[in-house]
């Protein structure tokens, strides 16, 4: 998908959500109100699947954070060195793509270093370091769906 495609859906997505939000808001004058059902994969008062935001939040809490944009969907860490292995660092940049709470809405970047001679010189990252990641945030949003529905 291009990114004039994907900026187009995610306008569309909010154009969406925005008529959906003045449509229960002008519901609430009358006394019939909907039931609404608070576990939705689209509950959100950020840009991103609330869920998918506060589980790689939780993920990489860490982890130094350098930027977050929750409007955006992207979280980017500074570089961090495990204490047990100081010669290797990583840098990780989760990006939120869409409301849903879908596995396709959630992209992981990482970076690795490695010290030689005294410098910093960049290294591969195993795609499935990249997975196990992606896979533990999926993992932790699920579970707080679950708990925000028998909550």
């Amino acid at each position: 998908m291009t990114d004039s495609r994907r900026t187009l859906r995610v306008l569309l997505i909010r154009s969406a959500a925005v008529a959906t939000a003045a449509a229960l808001l002008a519901s609430c004058a009358s006394n019939d109100r909907p039931r609404a059902d608070l576990a939705a994969s689209r509950v959100t008062t950020i840009g991103v699947n609330s869920y998918l935001w506060r589980a790689s939040l939780e993920t990489l809490s860490f982890m130094p954070l350098v930027q977050t944009d929750s409007n955006g969907g992207v979280i980017v860490t500074d570089w961090y060195a495990n204490p047990s292995n100081p010669s290797e660092r990583v840098k990780v940049t989760v990006s939120i793509l869409d409301q849903d709470l879908r596995a396709d809405a959630l992209r992981v970047a990482a970076s690795r270093q490695v010290a030689q001679a005294g410098a910093w010189v960049d290294a591969p990252v195993q795609a499935a370091t990249v997975q196990k990641l992606e896979d533990i945030i999926l993992t932790k949003a699920r579970d707080l769906r679950r708990s925000a529905v028998r909550g």
